[in-house]
């Protein structure tokens, strides 16, 4: 995803008088070369990478909107004052919902797959994972649903290349999705969150102007939510009740600091070390460089 730069931070200085102590200058790593191959076969040989910075107690953060930063490698504008409501896997249809999401749009076996009902009463979830109590659930409970789906039967959609950032980096299969698993960072109150790509909606599952551009959500329904939320995101980001207005925007994996979102699931990559997200930020760490000839 829009490639994060590498940065070689470090400090210098000179000898100075007596009693003061010489900082010594910094060398940057040198960087290494090697094939995809090879990168892949000594990440996953070095196990999951440990987050080196944790969020999770931080309540204090500014609005973005209000306190707007430089643009930053590897993440996507922000997407201001946006609807979201909650849903949850395991949920059934209702007449205000008439998609169950045993199944989503990338996975139809969701629910077996999680392993359980991600019951979304709060008295039934643990208040530090904030995952529901039972089962250790074998997908990350962080997870939020957006209105865009990159394939259909016939393979990937025709504007999916062009419009989606990452599309030409991640793309695989035919009919592959290069939307799943990515992350995204959802700001509320003083608190960020972070979470991945897990499923399509709320309501529409085209609507790429506003997931990828600066439109705004096409749906109308449920106050214009434009993000399905997951009962984990909900209850670390404090909200109560149904919706609630947020900012989100895409990040680079490279970028997620540590937090209760690194904690589970085989499609975690803080959890798996063989997924693709897993390794580009192992040769990030380690400053390896694809050997591309």
């Amino acid at each position: 995803m829009f490639a994060p730069a590498v940065f070689a931070a470090g400090i210098s200085g000179n000898s100075s008088g007596k009693g003061r102590t010489a900082i010594p200058s910094y060398t940057p790593r040198r960087t290494r070369v090697m094939s995809e191959e090879k990168l892949r076969e000594i990440a996953i040989k070095a196990g999951p990478l440990r987050p080196t910075i944790d969020q999770s107690k931080r309540s204090n953060f500014p609005d973005p909107k209000k306190h707007p930063t430089p643009p930053r490698p590897g993440a996507l504008p922000w997407h201001f004052d946006i609807t979201a409501t909650y849903f949850y896997i395991g949920e059934l249809a209702t007449r205000r919902n008439p998609v169950p999401n045993t199944a989503s749009s990338w996975d139809s076996a969701w629910d077996d797959n999680y392993g359980g009902y991600d019951d979304p009463n709060p008295r039934h979830r643990d208040p530090v994972t904030f995952a529901p109590r039972g089962f250790t659930p074998k997908l990350n409970p962080f997870y939020v649903a957006l209105p865009y789906n990159d394939v259909d039967r016939g393979g990937a959609k025709p504007e999916a290349p062009h419009v989606i950032p990452w599309y030409r980096r991640d793309k695989e299969g035919k009919y592959e999705s290069v939307c799943r698993g990515v992350w995204v960072q959802i700001y509320y109150k003083g608190r960020y969150c972070f979470a991945q790509w897990e499923d399509c909606g709320p309501f529409v599952t085209d609507d790429w102007e506003y997931v990828f551009k600066n439109k705004r959500p096409r749906n109308t329904q449920n106050n214009a939510a434009g993000i399905d939320i997951s009962p984990a995101v909900r209850d670390y980001l404090g909200i109560r009740g149904g919706s609630a207005v947020v900012h989100w925007r895409f990040v680079d994996f490279s970028l997620v600091p540590g937090g209760p979102w690194a904690r589970f699931g085989k499609d975690n990559p803080f959890v798996n070390p063989a997924l693709k997200d897993a390794v580009r930020k192992y040769g990030i760490k380690y400053h390896i460089k694809l050997n591309t000839k």
